[in-house]
């Protein structure tokens, strides 16, 4: 063992440009290797980040639907011939508002179930912003600011102001970017709204929202709950949606059908609200392993080569 270190490191010595040319070769290869795969495992981490960092796992919802049974068919439930078929038109949904029945009894509930991260409320207010004589479109979202800046990543969105100014401040809003450039409101300004029930309110501009889409950015703004809660004269359990994270996401779909059947409301996972989102995925993770395969078997091929020579050449 001893004779063949030795002999090893003689011929290692013999030509040491050569040895060094040879080492430094296999450590390019490998490097390359392992940077290529981290690069694309960050690109892909950076892509899906930008749909899940502004989108729960499950979001839990209530709109007004059509009831299953009409009328026409329950003057008929207890009779013993009741015709073959009931010809219904112009069905309408129910008369009901938008909100979650018994809201903080669910949030409470979801809270203690040990699958799930974090529970926010979310209430959305649609509005009319006025500019002079012109009257613009928009949306209020009211959000527990906290929650948002530590599961949503609000801050990261946010292009001007301090986002717990919102936290902390009633009458206060944060405008979609493009918006507020169209309305020329700068921080401090104060914007005047009417919500679709006829209330007016004036608010105070606080920061800039910027999620990269200018249709999105030119009608989405956001507030806390209280502020949005009073817009609309409801009460605090005045809730429209709760969105849930999840330690799992692979869980969401599942979780969504139970809490569906749990609770009366309506529920929606992340992979049917998002499927491209699922596609593009998979599509990348092939792309990355499919990269990874090919340059280990180039980078193989260099290894092998280059230690073939120099152990020829040593022989």
């Amino acid at each position: 063992m001893r004779l063949l270190a030795n002999i090893s490191l003689t011929l290692l010595r013999a030509k040491m440009r050569q040895t060094l040319v040879a080492a430094g070769g296999v450590m390019f290869s490998i490097a390359m290797f392992v940077t290529l795969l981290g690069f694309m495992h960050g690109l892909n981490r950076l892509l899906d980040g930008l749909i899940l960092n502004r989108t729960p796992h499950v979001r839990l919802y209530h709109e007004p639907t059509p009831s299953p049974q009409q009328p026409v068919q329950l003057a008929y439930a207890d009779s013993t011939n009741p015709p073959a078929h009931y010809f219904i038109r112009s069905v309408k949904p129910k008369d009901d508002l938008p909100r979650l029945r018994n809201a903080p009894a669910i949030m409470e509930a979801l809270e203690k179930d040990p699958r799930v991260l974090d529970v926010t409320p979310r209430l959305v207010a649609q509005v009319l912003f006025h500019v002079g004589t012109t009257d613009l479109n928009g949306q209020v979202m009211g959000i527990d600011v906290l929650h948002e800046m530590q599961y949503y990543m609000f801050a990261d969105y946010m292009v001007g102001g301090d986002p717990t100014d919102l936290a902390r401040g009633n009458n206060t809003i944060v405008l979609g970017k493009k918006l507020a450039d169209i309305m020329e409101a700068r921080i401090g300004d104060q914007v005047q709204l009417t919500t679709a029930s006829g209330e007016r309110a004036m608010l105070r501009v606080v920061g800039y929202f910027q999620s990269g889409i200018a249709e999105f950015d030119k009608v989405q703004c956001y507030a806390n709950m209280a502020t949005v809660q009073r817009l609309l004269a409801r009460p605090a359990s005045y809730i429209t949606d709760i969105h849930v994270k999840l330690h799992d996401i692979n869980a969401a779909p599942a979780m969504a059908k139970e809490l569906a059947a749990r609770f009366p409301v309506q529920a929606m996972d992340i992979q049917t609200a998002n499927a491209q989102f699922e596609t593009g995925s998979n599509v990348r993770s092939i792309i990355s392993y499919a990269v990874g395969i090919v340059l280990l078997i180039v980078a193989g091929f260099g290894i092998y080569n280059i230690l073939n020579m120099m152990i020829n050449e040593k022989l």
